[in-house]
C-alpha cells in the first residue's frame, strides 16, 4: 500500500511538473509539435541523404580502385608490367607486394611508402575492399591477390577517402543545412497559426466586452467556411438567441409589473378612501370592488405562472389526444352564459399534451363567450392531414390590424376591457405559444360575423416531429 502511495505521487508529480512546463498557448503547442515533427523528418532525411551520399563516393572510389588493381593484376599474370608503371586517372598510389611484404614495384608516388596494407586476400576471395587508415589519413583501398598460389602476389591500389568523409564532415553539412529550415518551418508554423487564430483572439477581445446589460455586440465573422468560422457564426447565433430571450424577459417583466400595478392603485385607492371617509363610503361596496381587483391580480398571477411553466419547464410527455372528445368535454363543463354549439366530424387525434392543449379550448372558448352576442360555433375537421379546430363567435370581431396584436401578451383591446376588467390579457398569448409547441398555429381569420380563431394541429397520423417519437 505504501509502495503503491509513492508510486501514484511520483507519477502526480512528474504530471504536475509536465504541466507546469507544458506552454498553455495553443499557438505554442502545435508550433512546438510541427517543429518536433519537422525534427524528425529532417532527421530521418538527413540519415538517409548522409547513406545515400556516403555510398555513391565510396562506390564510386573503390569501382576506379577495382578497375586498375584489376588492370596490373592481369598485367602482372603476363609478365607485362613495364619498369615504368603508369598512372591511370586518380589513382595514383599502386604497389606490387610479395609475399615477404616487399614492395617489388609501384606507382611513382607510391615507390617510397611501405606497403599499402596488410591484409592478404585468400585465395577464396582474392579481392577485397578495404579502408586504411594511417597518420596522413584514410584511404580507399582494393587488394586483389595475382594467383592462388601460396607465394603470390597482391595488388594494391588506394585513393585517398573524400575528405567530405572525414571527421563527421558530411553529417555536419547536413545538419548545417537542416537547423535554417527547422528554424524556418518553427517561424513559418508560427506565422500561419497566427493568422489562423487572429479570429479567436478577435473574438475573445469581443467577448470580453459583452456584458448582460448590452446584448447587442456581435463576434467578428471571419472569411470562410472553416471550422473557426464556424464556431464564430454559431457563437452570433447565440448571443441572438440570448438577447432576444433578455429582451422578452424583460418585456414581460415590464407588462407583468405595469398590470399588476393597475388593479393594485385601484384597489389602494378603494381601501385608502373608505379609511379616510368611512361615513360617507360603504364598505361593504368597498370590500366588494377591491375582489375584483383581487380576482384580476389572481387571474394575472396564475397565467403568468402558466406561461413560466410553459417556456421553462420540460413539457409532460406527449401522447395521442382526441381533440374532438376534448371539445366536447370542454364545452359539457360550460355553466351558463352564451350557448356553445359544437360541429364534430368524427374522431381527430393529435399527439401533445392533454392539459396544455385543454387549456387552450378553454381559453378559446371563454375568449368567444366574452365576445359573443347570441352563439359561440366550434367546428373539428381534418383537412390536409391536419387537424382544425375553429371557434366563431357573432360578436364585434377584431379589426384586420388588431388580428395578430391580440396574440401579445397583456394586450386587452377596449372591447374586452368593457366585457371582462378582470381579464389579465395573457390567455391568447399562452394559447399560440402552447399552440406552437405542439408545431401547430393559432391565428385569427375572417368571418362573416364575429370573431374566428382556427387552432390549427398536425394529425398524429402525419406528426414527423418530437412528440411523435413518443
Amino acid at each position: 500500500m505504501v509502495s503503491r502511495a509513492i508510486a501514484s505521487g511520483a507519477t502526480g508529480g512528474r504530471r504536475f511538473r509536465w504541466t507546469m512546463y507544458r506552454p498553455q498557448s495553443l499557438r505554442a503547442r502545435y508550433t512546438m509539435a510541427a517543429t518536433a515533427l519537422s525534427f524528425l523528418v529532417l532527421t530521418g532525411a538527413g540519415a538517409s541523404l548522409d547513406m545515400v551520399i556516403r555510398h555513391k563516393l565510396e562506390t564510386d572510389a573503390c569501382a576506379e580502385t577495382r578497375r586498375v588493381a584489376g588492370l596490373w593484376s592481369t598485367a602482372m599474370r603476363n609478365g607485362e608490367v613495364p619498369h615504368t608503371i603508369p598512372v591511370f586517372n586518380q589513382v595514383k598510389l599502386v604497389q606490387v607486394v610479395d609475399s615477404d611484404d616487399r614492395v617489388v614495384e609501384a606507382s611513382k608516388q607510391a615507390a617510397a611508402l611501405p606497403p599499402l596494407s596488410a591484409v592478404r586476400p585468400p585465395p577464396d576471395n582474392p579481392i577485397q575492399k578495404l579502408t586504411e587508415c594511417g597518420p596522413n589519413g584514410c584511404s580507399l583501398l582494393t587488394a586483389i591477390r595475382t594467383s592462388r598460389e601460396p607465394d603470390s602476389t597482391f595488388v594494391y591500389a588506394a585513393l585517398p577517402a573524400p575528405s567530405i568523409l572525414m571527421k563527421h564532415r558530411l553529417e555536419l553539412w547536413i545538419a548545417a543545412a537542416a537547423l535554417p529550415l527547422l528554424v524556418a518551418i518553427s517561424r513559418l508554423t508560427w506565422t500561419l497559426l497566427g493568422r489562423s487564430l487572429c479570429p479567436v483572439t478577435l473574438s475573445r477581445a469581443r467577448m470580453s466586452q459583452i456584458t448582460p446589460n448590452d446584448l447587442s455586440l456581435r463576434l467578428p465573422q471571419p472569411p470562410g467556411r472553416n471550422e473557426i468560422s464556424q464556431l464564430v457564426g454559431t457563437a452570433n447565433e447565440v448571443l441572438d438567441r440570448m438577447e432576444t430571450a433578455v429582451q422578452h424577459h424583460r418585456r414581460f417583466a415590464s407588462d407583468a409589473s405595469h398590470e399588476l400595478r393597475t388593479p393594485m392603485a385601484g384597489m389602494r385607492l378603494q381601501l385608502e378612501g373608505a379609511l379616510l371617509d368611512p361615513e360617507n363610503v360603504n364598505a361593504h361596496d368597498a370590500i366588494r370592488s377591491a375582489l375584483v381587483g383581487v380576482d384580476r391580480l389572481q387571474a394575472i398571477v396564475d397565467d403568468l405562472l402558466v406561461m413560466a411553466r410553459i417556456t421553462e419547464e420540460e413539457p409532460a410527455p406527449p401522447g395521442p389526444v382526441d381533440v374532438t372528445g376534448l371539445v366536447r368535454e370542454a364545452v359539457a363543463r360550460r355553466n351558463g352564459g352564451v350557448p356553445v354549439h359544437v360541429h364534430p366530424s368524427g374522431c381527430a387525434y393529435v399527439s401533445g399534451t392533454i392539459v396544455q392543449l385543454t387549456r387552450v379550448v378553454e381559453n378559446l372558448l371563454n375568449n368567444a363567450q366574452r365576445h359573443a352576442e347570441t352563439r359561440v360555433d366550434v367546428a373539428v375537421e381534418t383537412v390536409n392531414g391536419d387537424v382544425v379546430v375553429t371557434v366563431s363567435d357573432d360578436g364585434d370581431g377584431i379589426a384586420p390590424r388588431d388580428r395578430e396584436r391580440v396574440f401579445e401578451r397583456f394586450t386587452r383591446l377596449d372591447s374586452g376591457r368593457r366585457r371582462d376588467p378582470s381579464g389579465s390579457g395573457l390567455g391568447l398569448a399562452i394559447s399560440r405559444e402552447i399552440a406552437e409547441a405542439h408545431g401547430g398555429t393559432l391565428r385569427c381569420e375572417d368571418s362573416p360575423l364575429g370573431a374566428r380563431l382556427v387552432l390549427r394541429l398536425r394529425s398524429l397520423d402525419q406528426r414527423s416531429d418530437p412528440l411523435t417519437a413518443a
